[in-house]
């Protein structure tokens, strides 16, 4: 509470106009935002060449299909790869090597992990299905959700062959538990089970579900029981001669780090943006993780909210405002997520006596009073130009040229006119056309949504809002139409 309402009152007197919000997790988590949002903008893609074969299987119609393990950037040598394995038209097995792995079950849902894997393969938000859970659990279906905890202990492992039995019936997992043999002991473990264990179903019938908590319901009840899958290798031996039945080479382009997904926001949350793909890392790192499994749908939907960022299909995209903010405090302490991280593992020792609170509570006064100087004596922070217009809505202000956005001076009108439209920045001259006749000229190179370009006039609206006013080409006049 310091940090989130002393950084976000001096932020917003230092901007003049408007309301800014900084808090000490949602600013590190638009700072991960914006940070891979920029990483992905300034990729530059290289060529990568790569070939392929097929040949057969052990099976007479079974066909097998290989991709090289390299990955040539340049054209030539993959060429000459390419014609060599043309040219031969066999391939010969030259070592064959087994080994038998057994994949351990997935560790039980906490609630991070159950959003992470709704959004991931369902597309559901993080609020959205942390209040499916709720529901469930209020109709007394599945076990406490706001738990960060993926372990259960000894006694409730005792109870789960019980519980199994609620879904001998239930058409998604009935035959399979009717057949099941030993259950796994991985997620059993009484020393990392947090205030609540994790995510169980009842022994109460799940009867009458939307199709939503549906699907969530499964999902718990799901990751109980343990399906396996079993991988069929052909058998080859040494020394054996395979035709090529198809051989190819493919071009493509190196991609850059997709932008985050809530899903993939989530584990960064979790593990202060260090990317692990070993589940088992993930969970040791989680202690500094920023926010609590409960709070971070809450946090997420607050940058919405915000307008810091917004969806666009799964991917979390930061607005103009976002991007704006994010380059002003991108160097200061408040966006490191890592510190923000630290203050958790703080609260942590705190609560296990490991730390005092007034030592915590110093620490973050001083570090308050930091950065609220550093934001208040910032010369930098959203400098401007006068236009030489004056505001046409209160008729009274100048309007004032920042670089994301054009504001009125008169502090009791502030009208905003942002320059970003449709993925195209206006220009100070066409900002100052639309203000002097209320309209511009056509303008290219507008993007809709889904990526097509478009040309259109900007204009204000009855309310000054900026629309659209897009020419009638097919009957070549002057008449418009205009949409928001």
């Amino acid at each position: 509470w310091l940090v989130g309402i002393n950084a976000t009152q001096a932020i917003t007197v230092a901007a003049g106009r408007g309301t800014y919000s900084l808090g000490r997790v949602q600013t590190p988590t638009l700072a991960m935002i914006c940070d891979r949002y920029w990483e992905n903008k300034r990729f530059v893609p290289e060529p990568v060449f790569q070939l392929h074969l097929s040949t057969d299987g052990t099976a007479d119609s079974e066909v097998v299909k290989f991709s090289s393990i390299e990955k040539w950037k340049e054209k030539e040598p993959a060429e000459t790869a390419y014609g060599i394995a043309k040219e031969c038209g066999k391939i010969t097995v030259t070592h064959v090597e087994r080994k038998e792995t057994v994949q351990e079950a997935p560790l039980l849902y906490d609630l991070t992990t159950l959003q992470k894997e709704a959004n991931t393969k369902h597309g559901f938000s993080a609020e959205q299905t942390l209040s499916i859970a709720q529901k469930l659990y209020e109709a007394k279906l599945i076990t406490y959700p706001r738990t960060g905890s993926r372990h259960i202990s000894e006694d409730v492992f005792a109870e789960i062959p019980t519980l199994l039995l609620t879904l001998k019936n239930n058409p998604a997992w009935g035959g399979y538990i009717s057949g099941m043999g030993d259950l796994s002991r991985r997620s059993v473990d009484d020393t990392k089970i947090t205030d609540h264990h994790a995510l169980l179903v009842t022994e109460v019938k799940a009867q009458h579900l939307g199709a939503e908590e549906r699907i969530i319901y499964d999902m718990i009840a799901g990751r109980m029981s343990e399906e396996t899958e079993e991988v069929t290798l052909p058998e080859w031996k040494e020394g054996d001669t395979l035709p090529v039945k198809g051989c190819s080479l493919t071009e493509g382009k190196t991609k850059p780090k997709p932008l985050h997904t809530e899903a993939t926001l989530l584990s960064a949350m979790q593990t202060c943006g260090k990317e692990l793909e070993d589940e088992q890392m993930r969970q040791s790192l989680k202690e500094c993780g920023i926010g609590t499994p409960a709070t971070r749908a809450a946090i997420i939907e607050t940058l919405f909210r915000r307008e810091y960022m917004v969806r666009q299909k799964k991917s979390l995209v930061p607005t103009e405002k976002g991007l704006a903010l994010y380059s002003v405090v991108r160097a200061m302490r408040i966006a490191d997520v890592t510190m923000t991280g630290e203050w958790e593992t703080a609260l942590s020792q705190i609560e296990d006596g490991g730390i005092s609170a007034e030592t915590f509570r110093k620490g973050i006064e001083a570090y308050t009073s930091q950065i609220t100087s550093e934001l208040l004596s910032s010369d930098k922070l959203f400098p401007h130009n006068e236009s030489g217009c004056t505001c046409p809505k209160c008729g009274k202000g100048m309007m004032q040229f920042y670089g994301k956005v054009v504001r009125c001076g008169n502090p009791d009108c502030g009208l905003p006119i942002f320059r970003q439209k449709a993925g195209k920045t206006l220009t100070d001259a066409e900002i100052t056309e639309l203000l002097t006749k209320g309209q511009t000229g056509v303008i290219k190179g507008f993007n809709s949504k889904e990526g097509k370009p478009f040309s259109a006039a900007v204009a204000f609206d009855g309310d000054f809002n900026t629309v659209f006013v897009f020419p009638d080409v097919k009957n070549n006049r002057n008449s418009k139409r205009k949409k928001k």
